[in-house]
């Protein structure tokens, strides 16, 4: 019998989806993550049978949080990115609550790392204006204020320097595509850094993402002014992020 702190997270990528239990007491977690392949083309149902799939091999009863990049307003994903079209406008909860016959929560990507990172990561115990931002293929983006998530930024869709979206030109995927050296890469990342203290005037940014294991390589050629650190969690924020917003929801 699992503990009660367990919860299943579920983290839902346009090329994976990855999944463990997670002691939300504590934020580590409590088996070996489990990873599958996201359907081609990533349709709703297809996706569904993949959290399904996530349930099945872990034998978990009780309530789920998942993922999905994009924007989620109380279920519904409104956006679709790196996942198919089709997913705009649906009840992604509802879909998964249906498959799996469990209470699921829906969360956007971003917003599930940063809910991990400020509570058990880089932010924990800071108060003020924090960012925390997520380097992959993408650029994604959790604002907090004293520690409460504003939902669905989506900074990684600002216009800098004539960029638009910005992502296109700062991504972790655009440094590996474009073959950029570290140097010319923070060049791009400072700007945008410098363009999200103009609007927001944060206290901290955290940088995540699979490039945060590579912070010596760069961190210190960045230049904004606002204090800044790698995220602490890395790849696996996602799934604790999710489980905590499951337990959050569901649990007593």
């Amino acid at each position: 019998m699992l503990p009660p702190m367990a919860v299943l997270g579920i983290d839902i990528g346009g090329s994976g989806i990855k999944g463990n239990l997670v002691d939300t007491v504590g934020g580590g977690p409590l088996a070996e993550r489990f990873k599958i392949a996201t359907p081609q083309p990533s349709l709703p149902v297809a996706v569904a049978e993949g959290v399904a799939e996530m349930v099945a091999h872990f034998g978990y009863q009780g309530p789920i949080g998942c993922t999905l990049p994009s924007v989620v307003r109380r279920g519904v994903a409104l956006s679709a990115a790196n996942i198919d079209k089709s997913w705009i406008g649906t009840d992604a909860a509802g879909l998964f609550e249906e498959v799996t016959g469990l209470p699921v929560v829906v969360l956007n990507d971003a917003d599930a790392a940063g809910l991990a990172e400020m509570r058990f990561g880089a932010g924990r115990d800071r108060a003020g204006v924090v960012l925390v931002l997520t380097f992959g293929t993408g650029i994604g983006s959790a604002l907090f204020v004293d520690g409460v998530l504003v939902p669905n930024t989506e900074l990684g869709h600002l216009e800098v320097a004539g960029n638009n979206p910005v992502e296109r030109w700062a991504s972790a995927r655009v440094k590996e595509d474009e073959d950029l050296s570290y140097p010319r890469w923070a060049e791009r990342v400072s700007a945008y850094l410098d363009h999200l203290d103009r609007l927001f005037s944060p206290d901290l940014f955290v940088i995540g993402g699979g490039i945060s294991r590579r912070w010596a390589r760069y961190g210190h050629l960045l230049t904004t002014a606002v204090e800044t650190v790698p995220a602490e969690l890395r790849n696996e924020a996602g799934i604790v992020g999710a489980a905590m917003a499951a337990a959050d929801r569901f649990q007593p």
